[in-house]
């Protein structure tokens, strides 16, 4: 494991949860804000005893959601889902929808999903750092479309890497497949280890303007800022 949050009010929408961090990614995005779960290796934290301190959590919390890192990179993942299922949780996920077939498995035990989609799918590569990046999270898209599951589509928004123009094509595509509920999540500079990007952080961006165009996409669309 790479870490363990035992109480949050905003991660599962409308729910309060614990949140398990999964270590591993083979993506290098330069605004994660989590780089140093990046890499795999053995974790201070044991799942037996994570498990064993959620099931004191029984009857406090409403769910668990499992992030990274890239969660689903754990072969272990459907396991522990199952596990945080036979307590009685509910089962958040938030994934880079970069293992669309690992997402499909999973689904029959989750109850939200949070799928990051980071830039309009022909820009994807210039954000991750990996060819044919995009392939996957559109795949992953359309499991979720298709599976009736409660999810959000949520993009990080840096002016810089996704200006007004670019983030208003990514918008109308993610609406034209059927997306429902979209959050834009402001750039933090905190953990960033990309210094141009931490440079070029505009508080308040996208603006209200922007904003008003995007809003008319969507059914729900919202925004997180940094407190």
């Amino acid at each position: 494991m790479g870490g363990f949050e035992p109480f949050s009010a905003t991660e599962f929408p409308g729910k309060l949860s614990a949140v398990v961090f999964i270590q591993g990614c083979p993506w290098r995005c330069g605004y994660c804000h989590n780089p140093d779960l990046q890499a795999r290796h053995q974790g201070a934290l044991s799942w037996e005893r994570l498990l064993d301190g959620l099931a004191r959590r029984v009857g406090l919390l409403d769910a668990v959601v499992f992030c990274g890192g890239e969660p689903t990179i754990d072969p272990a993942l459907g396991q522990a889902v199952e596990q945080v299922k036979e307590l009685g949780f509910q089962v958040g996920l938030e994934t880079a929808g970069i293992y669309p077939e690992r997402l499909r498995t999973l689904l029959p035990n989750l109850d939200w999903v949070g799928l990051d989609v980071k830039a309009p799918f022909d820009s994807y590569d210039a954000i991750t750092g990996m060819p044919n990046s995009a392939s996957p999270v559109h795949a992953s898209l359309t499991v979720l479309l298709d599976s009736g599951i409660d999810f959000e589509c949520r993009t990080t928004v840096h002016p810089d890497q996704l200006p007004p123009p670019l983030l208003l094509r990514l918008a109308r595509s993610l609406s034209a497949m059927g997306v429902r509920r979209y959050v834009l999540q402001e750039f933090r500079s905190r953990g960033c280890r990309d210094e141009v990007l931490a440079r070029g952080q505009r508080a308040g961006y996208p603006d209200a303007n922007l904003l008003e165009e995007l809003a008319s996409l969507f059914p729900r669309l919202s925004v997180r800022r940094n407190q």
